[in-house]
């Protein structure tokens, strides 16, 4: 069973940054997308940002030019760089790993707390 644990959450004021870091436990089943959904308080989880295992990146458009997904596959890694950060991004940010296995199978962190003041 693969792991993902994520870190680099926190408090910042309106317009600072924060860079979550998510590593998988194993290297195998390949995850072949990677990403990071978030949940507000009282709303449903949603899509953020997503990366393929070639590096190819898909953003929800309220994030795009402010945020930023990379991976480093020798690492099990993925990041998101957030800049410019707005209250509105007040939320638990998740990371997610999918493998494809007669269908496909996703992983789930266990999130990591942003908070942005205004």
């Amino acid at each position: 069973q693969v792991q993902l644990v994520e870190s680099g959450g926190g408090l910042v004021q309106s317009g600072g940054s924060l860079r979550l870091t998510c590593v998988a436990s194993r290297s195998r089943p390949r995850m072949l997308v990677m990403g990071w959904h978030r949940q507000a308080p009282g709303k449903e989880r949603e899509f953020v940002a997503s990366i393929t295992y070639g590096g190819s990146a898909n953003y929800a458009d309220s994030v795009k030019g402010r945020f930023t997904i990379s991976r480093d596959n020798t690492e099990n890694t993925v990041y998101l760089q957030m800049n410019n950060l707005e209250p509105e991004d007040t939320a638990v940010y998740y990371c997610n790993g999918r493998v494809m296995n007669v269908g496909w199978n996703d992983y789930w962190g266990q999130g990591t707390q942003v908070t942005v003041s205004s």
